[in-house]
């Protein structure tokens, strides 16, 4: 294989974290921008005359991505632990880049009646197979190229870039609110932000094409085949369940913090669209803050501490924090309660990372770390959708802090199971 094209191999650390994170930005851009905009791509697709029907399909085929997420941890996760890292990110940024078009080109319900929903789907499928394995293979390659002592650190910008691609999304949505009524807004205003994303790919591909392959997998000698990896996984499966526990955490509080924010804020809060999407720009800007620094001090205390902390505080909290918001609706209020919902998820998910890339058996890493990530995310990617039938069949405007702390409970049962022996405990303070 020619290997003129890779970046050089004396490229400065901060390059070669960008090259292999901008993939991961064109993912969790796609996601949210999908989560943003689910009123309009409801009445496109799934037009009803009952708006609560209409919307819990939209809001049902954002989560159905999320349940190929496993079957793309398998196969593309084994496809990147036998082939190398390299490969297998430049393979899921192109599966990304279809699931996308497919999603903004396709005329709606009136003109092309069924086949709107079912090709819109399919994009939605396609993109939960590429992410299922992105997320993972990300971090295992952030892991892999880190210095001693700060692989909390490194690992962080995995979740940092989609961060970034959170806010990246949000203040697109702010400028279109801004610039159109919401009768425009609703009939094709929303198809522009999915477009923009079409535009980035091609500079993303030529980012990502010029990744070196990490000496960590140069340096081994055995490539696991797909029938090695499934039986390594069969025998680790407490591992890779326990880890789904971790990041059950995650995967909740991150999709109600930042997908489900606007459609909560304008639906359930009667806000405007507009400070919906100004909070979620802020939530953004918070969780890139949070995710490095918290990085950084798991790497200096220890995974456990950090895990076990803000599991604690976010069953403490969530739930009084969102009865807050809904006693008295307002921008600021909002604002207030999604910053503290930012710095526990933020917190907790610096740790959890990193922590998630240490406990897999390092020859099935990929997919080890992306079973366990994408089996939550089954769960935790249909919050909005949860959120959404708790408060319509509760009629608790706060039951999404409730499925928060639910979800907190989980991460602190796996972290304790993880984190159960002495050994353990101490084992990735200097990772």
């Amino acid at each position: 294989m020619s290997t003129t094209h890779l970046a050089p191999a004396n490229e400065s650390k901060a390059k070669t974290v960008f090259r292999v994170v901008s993939g991961n930005f064109l993912e969790m851009y796609d996601f949210m921008v999908y989560g943003y905009y689910a009123s309009a791509i409801a009445k496109t697709y799934f037009p009803s005359d009952n708006d609560f029907a209409s919307l819990m399909l939209a809001l049902s085929v954002f989560g159905a991505g999320f349940l190929m997420r496993p079957v793309g941890a398998i196969v593309l996760g084994a496809y990147i632990d036998h082939h190398g890292r390299r490969k297998g990110l430049i393979l899921t940024l192109a599966l990304m880049a279809v699931g996308t078009a497919l999603v903004a080109l396709v005329p709606g319900y009136a003109t092309i009646g069924a086949l709107a929903p079912i090709i819109v789907l399919s994009g939605r499928l396609l993109q939960g197979f590429s992410a299922g394995v992105e997320l993972g293979g990300v971090s295992v390659y952030l892991s892999e190229i880190a210095t001693r002592g700060n692989k909390g650190f490194y690992c962080a910008w995995q979740s940092g870039s989609q961060q970034v691609a959170v806010v990246f999304a949000a203040l697109i949505g702010v400028m279109m609110n801004r610039l159109l009524p919401p009768e425009q807004m609703t009939a094709w205003g929303w198809r522009v932000p999915f477009l923009i994303g079409c535009l980035i790919v091609p500079f993303l591909f030529i980012v990502r094409r010029s990744l070196r392959e990490t000496d960590e997998f140069l340096a081994r000698k055995h490539r696991p085949s797909m029938g090695e990896i499934a039986r390594s996984i069969a025998q680790n499966w407490g591992v890779v369940l326990a880890g789904m526990g971790m990041v059950i955490m995650t995967t909740v509080s991150f999709y109600m913090i930042t997908a489900y924010t606007p459609t909560f804020g304008k639906e359930v809060l009667k806000l405007s669209a507009i400070d919906a999407l100004v909070v979620t720009v802020c939530v953004g800007l918070s969780n890139l803050v949070w995710l490095p620094v918290m990085g950084a001090v798991s790497d200096r205390i220890g995974r456990r501490p950090v895990l076990l902390f803000f599991t604690i505080l976010t069953i403490l909290t969530s739930y009084p924090a969102v009865q807050w918001l809904v006693a008295e609706p307002s921008f600021g209020r909002l604002l207030m309660v999604e910053l503290w919902l930012s710095f526990l998820y933020g917190s907790y998910n610096g740790a959890m990372v990193v922590a998630l890339t240490e406990v897999m058996p390092v020859d099935v890493r990929t997919t080890g770390f992306s079973m366990a990530y994408s089996l939550a995310t089954t769960i935790g990617g249909f919050t909005p959708a949860i959120s959404t039938a708790l408060i319509h069949g509760t009629g608790n405007k706060a039951a999404p802090g409730l499925w928060m702390g639910l979800a907190a409970i989980c991460g602190l049962i796996a972290t304790l199971v993880l984190y159960r022996s002495p050994e353990a405990r101490n084992q990735y303070k200097t990772a």
